[in-house]
């Protein structure tokens, strides 16, 4: 298993070592000690989901504010996305700024975004199936997210902005210069 930091350096792409012959493969999806030991903190998942989508399917920007803000570890089992990182946590020197990482079925790389960070994806592939574990549960009254098309983030979706597929949610979004709700950097939120 190798992890790899991001031009932000909180955001990791870990990728598995795959162990294949004629039956095909075997593949460690998550070891929380080689995590721990790679970030230097503790990280308790407690939910694992899955959705499944077709080409054009955008969700988020999301994130959760503190208590239920949530660590994700994201993953492709079918199919292809991109996935998104943005950075908001104010004061930070990448306040503002995006990672965006290819997962696919085939490239079996996984995204580590701590809290701080809003997420999204876009699906590349039709019958894609994304699974991702989060350290907190989902709580309705902590939820937030940022407008998908905010030109200050300026996120390249790779999708034809009329192919894009958004919940009614994810359409009425704040541009993240209007979000008041965010983190601020250098706080430790796993206290």
């Amino acid at each position: 298993m190798t992890f790899t930091r991001t031009q932000i350096p909180d955001v990791v792409i870990i990728e598995p070592t795959i162990h294949g012959d004629n039956r095909g493969y075997f593949v460690e999806t998550f070891r929380q000690d080689k995590l721990e030991k790679f970030l230097g903190y503790n990280i308790n998942f407690c939910q694992d989901n899955e959705s499944k989508s077709s080409y054009g399917v955008l969700r988020g920007l999301h994130y959760q504010l503190p208590p239920f803000a949530q660590t994700k570890l994201v993953r492709v089992i079918q199919g292809r996305v991109l996935d998104i990182a943005v950075d908001i946590r104010k004061n930070s020197p990448t306040f503002g700024q995006h990672i965006a990482v290819e997962l696919s079925s085939e490239n079996k790389r996984q995204l580590f975004i701590p809290r701080g960070f809003a997420h999204g994806f876009v699906v590349l592939d039709d019958d894609t199936i994304f699974a991702y574990k989060v350290d907190n549960y989902y709580s309705p009254e902590c939820d937030r997210g940022i407008a998908f098309d905010d030109q200050d983030i300026s996120i390249d979706w790779k999708v034809p902005y009329d192919k894009l597929k958004l919940s009614q949610k994810d359409t009425k979004q704040p541009l993240l210069k209007d979000t008041k709700d965010l983190f601020e950097f250098g706080v430790d939120y796993y206290a």
